[in-house]
């Protein structure tokens, strides 16, 4: 009921630690028409979401078509019958412009949820990395999703002890994820990849202190995304149901705010017969740790 939509293969950026524009060329972006087929073929299966995925997705026809061409992907994939959600993962927020949010203010089957892969929040780590975006554009760019998109669901992947980060840019990193409350957060330990310009440098940090760093972002993460879930209580969410809990009168499910595998789930009671794949109003009962718990909701019951 869920498929993967990979969009281009390869990528132009040349992080400092990242290996795959070596291995995998530079980004090729697939033509509009195959994707459009590919998508419909999905839908005729019974495929209700669509998750986009490539190395970068933000830059998606511009190797082909001459300009960032994202948006209108999304345009045409919400013609589909059948297709109930569009996600987007790895969204580069440099790239991110006021076409695609547009896009996904208008467009219902697009859920509101970006990942946006940042890395660091310190300017001189961002720039060891080679990475193109500075701690500031990073503010701007969440502060105007959150504007623009009030529900949106943000998600970032972070590494600690990349070489050459001090105590104080760990810290800096820290004070970031504090402020910015994440909704998601996946966090990775610096890792060496030979043939990258990162894996000869020579302050490399210590396994140890690489391990110490992460677990100190994801006790702080764990926080945020605690409360975050308590403060979803009350609301009435569309879920897409994955299967059922073993001898109870339960199933199991997403919300607009979860990938596949990455993000949390929403526990769901109900006492008629579910399928996988279907949706159903849910209303939010309780939170437990980094899912939800909740009820099938009936507009009359109110």
């Amino acid at each position: 009921h869920y498929a993967y939509l990979k969009i281009a293969e390869g990528c132009d950026k040349h992080c400092t630690y990242c290996i795959i524009p070596k291995v995998r060329g530079n980004y090729r972006s697939v033509p509009m028409e195959r994707l459009i087929k590919e998508a419909q073929e999905l839908a005729d299966q019974g495929v209700k979401e669509l998750i986009l995925v490539a190395q970068e997705t933000t830059v998606y026809g511009q190797d082909i078509y001459g300009e960032k061409s994202l948006h209108k992907l999304l345009k045409e994939l919400c013609q589909i019958k059948g297709i109930r959600w569009i996600r987007l993962l790895y969204c580069y927020p440099e790239e991110i412009d006021d076409n695609l949010i547009q896009v996904m203010k208008e467009e219902p089957k697009i859920c509101h949820y970006l990942d946006l892969p940042i890395q660091h929040a310190s300017d001189a780590i961002l720039k060891r990395m080679g990475r193109r975006t500075s701690k500031q554009q990073l503010i701007d760019t969440i502060t105007k999703l959150r504007k623009e998109i009030p529900d949106i669901a943000l998600r970032t992947t972070l590494i600690t002890g990349f070489p050459g980060e001090t105590q104080e840019q760990h810290e800096e990193l820290m004070e970031f994820v504090d402020e910015m409350e994440f909704e998601r957060v996946g966090v990775f330990t610096y890792s060496a990849e030979e043939d990258t310009p990162a894996y000869s440098y020579p302050d490399q940090i210590p396994e140890e202190v690489k391990e110490e760093r992460r677990a100190d972002v994801m006790e702080l993460q764990q926080e945020i995304a605690f409360e975050h879930c308590e403060n979803m209580v009350g609301k009435v969410l569309d879920v897409m149901i994955e299967g059922k809990v073993a001898d109870e009168p339960a199933y199991v499910g997403r919300t607009y705010m979860d990938a596949p595998n990455v993000d949390g789930l929403i526990f769901v009671n109900a006492d008629e017969m579910l399928m996988s794949g279907d949706f159903v109003r849910v209303k939010v009962t309780g939170a437990n740790e980094y899912d939800l718990i909740g009820e099938v909701y009936h507009e009359s019951a109110e």
